[in-house]
């Protein structure tokens, strides 16, 4: 069983640059046993194989064993072990940020068992208030009419972006900073709620509008655990008034469950890897290029929602991504790995404006709003934030939510439409709040869940759930249970 652990920590960190913990037996899914049999081919075999050999193995030791332990001996170790086991871990407590180091695996896989099923017991794998007196009335399908013509709408997942003038000491190319502006030149912040690397994370705030926080230990699997369960979100929204909503995906859609939890907040078409015939990672204009061919497709009378999520812009940026594609590009003279990244923020934005080129040469009279986003910082900005500080020091920095590490950018443009103006389009916004910005820009009048949810954003200043120590995110939660919109959590 150890050495299984071990195998199966190790793989799981390749994959996802995270060890195994407790909380992997807590939320098993069909879906992440299909991704990793479709990028592991071999791997089925391997199981196979390794279930015939050690299931007989095991009962034959089991039935050849000559020691024989009573069992009420056997209870009271049983019993022994585990209080050790509890008191060891609320003795040195598993922090979060060593999740992501390729070490320790039986020690953090023990550890986070007392804390997972503690948190279970206490919580359920989301926070929530206790029952209230108030209510959300339910959205109705056919009780949207806004008011002019409709734009469609194009969310971007711009993958690992962020303004690195944040930190001190970085020479970046000439003109830089101009892809963060919007329409109307503000640069606006995006505070997310990871950092490195899990954009699933963010995936959930901008498709659901909630927080990947109210999931505390288990916000690592939120999008696993959201499927089916959180049916609330800006393609719902958006359906209600008359949308059509799609999702292009950079990745397998059983990836941390990703085609079944979009599917739940309402996108009605989602193109993964395999759908797109994309090969590896591509670069930011095979997913423009693809989502302009799908939009052709859709009918002119019915708005679209689309949600495109780039990939090119991921770790590691040790190698040179596509070099023909900027092959005039020259290195400020940083770092190798942070001139790649800008060469790559380079390209995202060159790409970008082609997009935007072909949305109005493809469609010359159709209203659009789109609206991009960083997911997250890439995985080597703490360490030039903060370049004086160790391992540890940026990790008790991340546990404590250091805004400095975990602010990017949003940014909306137009074609054909001019932005509704609107106190929810603030300069500075949790993701969660991302959802409502969108309809607010559109124009799109809001379901009470939105209308709720409003009211929060503006009394707390653009903070979600960290506003009054996470009571009104634990609040809305209840009003969204209550109301059916969240439920078997």
């Amino acid at each position: 069983l150890v050495v299984l652990l071990v195998l199966l920590s190790r793989l799981k960190h390749d994959v996802v640059q995270m060890t195994a913990n407790f909380v992997d037996l807590m939320v098993i899914d069909r879906d992440t046993a299909a991704f990793l049999f479709t990028i592991f081919p071999n791997l089925r075999w391997s199981v196979i194989a390794a279930a015939l050999v050690i299931l007989p193995l095991m009962y034959t030791l089991w039935w050849l064993d000559p020691f024989r332990i009573p069992r009420l001996p056997a209870l009271a170790g049983k019993l022994a072990c585990l209080a050790a086991l509890v008191a060891y871990s609320l003795t040195f407590p598993d922090e979060a940020w060593r999740g992501y180091y390729d070490d320790g695996y039986l020690s953090k896989f023990a550890r986070s068992g007392v804390i997972a099923v503690s948190d279970f017991v206490r919580d359920g794998f989301m926070e929530s208030a206790p029952a209230t007196n108030e209510h959300l009335k339910v959205p109705l399908v056919d009780a949207c009419y806004p008011a002019g013509r409709r734009p469609n709408i194009i969310m971007i997942h711009d993958e690992s972006s962020f303004d690195i003038r944040a930190a001190g000491g970085i020479k970046v190319p000439r003109n830089y900073g101009s892809h963060f502006l919007s329409f109307d030149g503000k640069a606006r912040q995006f505070m997310a709620e990871s950092n490195g690397g899990p954009s699933w994370f963010t995936e959930y705030n901008v498709l659901a509008g909630l927080s990947s926080r109210s999931f505390g230990r288990f916000a690592y699997f939120v999008t696993r655990i959201a499927s089916g369960r959180v049916e609330r979100g800006l393609p719902l929204a958006l359906r209600r008034c008359g949308y059509d909503t799609l999702s292009l995906y950079p990745a397998f859609g059983g990836f941390m469950s990703a085609r079944a939890f979009q599917t739940t907040t309402g996108v009605a078409h989602f193109y993964d890897a395999h759908d797109l015939g994309a090969r590896d990672v591509e670069p930011d204009s095979f997913f423009y290029d693809r989502a302009l061919d799908l939009m052709s497709q859709e009918q002119p009378s019915k708005p679209l929602f689309a949600f495109v999520y780039l990939a090119a812009n991921h770790f590691p940026w040790e190698t040179k991504f596509r070099p023909e594609l900027l092959p005039a590009w020259r290195a400020p003279g940083n770092a190798s790995a942070i001139d790649e990244y800008l060469r790559r923020q380079d390209l995202s934005a060159e790409q970008y404006q082609a997009f935007m080129a072909g949305l109005k040469k493809k469609f010359p009279n159709q209203p659009f709003l789109i609206v991009r986003y960083g997911d997250h910082q890439p995985e080597f900005a703490p360490h030039i934030l903060d370049p004086g500080l160790d391992e540890a020091g940026v990790g008790k920095k991340l546990e404590n939510y250091d805004p400095r590490y975990y602010a990017t950018y949003y940014a909306i443009d137009a074609i054909n439409f001019e932005p509704v103006k609107s106190d929810a389009v603030m300069d500075r916004i949790d993701a969660a709040y991302l959802p409502l910005v969108i309809l607010e820009a559109a124009g799109i009048p809001l379901d009470p869940s939105f209308e709720e949810q409003k009211a929060i954003m503006l009394r707390c200043g653009g903070v979600f759930y960290a506003c009054r120590g996470g009571a009104e995110a634990r609040r809305f939660n209840r009003l969204l249970i209550d109301a059916g919109l969240i439920h078997g959590l």
